[in-house]
């Protein structure tokens, strides 16, 4: 299992490295207050980065709200969406 894990990751490395050689013309960005240029690679890694932080942020969010208000007595959900 740990050897498969290894492999996965070695060839999501290697597509990374790929990509980002694929696409080394720079992109800029126009922000009003300053202007920022970047590869393309890395503006898609920053961007694949930003959207898995904000995911994981939303749902350690949600979770957190949930068990609140689990913890209150009041269960958001109708009584028979619950487990």
């Amino acid at each position: 299992m740990r050897l498969l894990s290894l492999l996965i990751v070695l060839v999501f490395v290697a597509l990374g490295v790929l990509l980002g050689a694929l696409n080394a013309d720079l992109v800029t960005y126009d922000f009003a207050f300053a202007r920022l240029t970047l590869p393309k690679g890395a503006a898609w890694l920053a961007a694949l980065l930003i959207g898995w932080l904000l995911g994981g942020l939303t749902a350690w969010w949600g979770m957190r709200w949930r068990q609140r208000e689990k913890a209150r007595g009041r269960d958001s959900r109708p009584a028979a969406n619950r487990p």
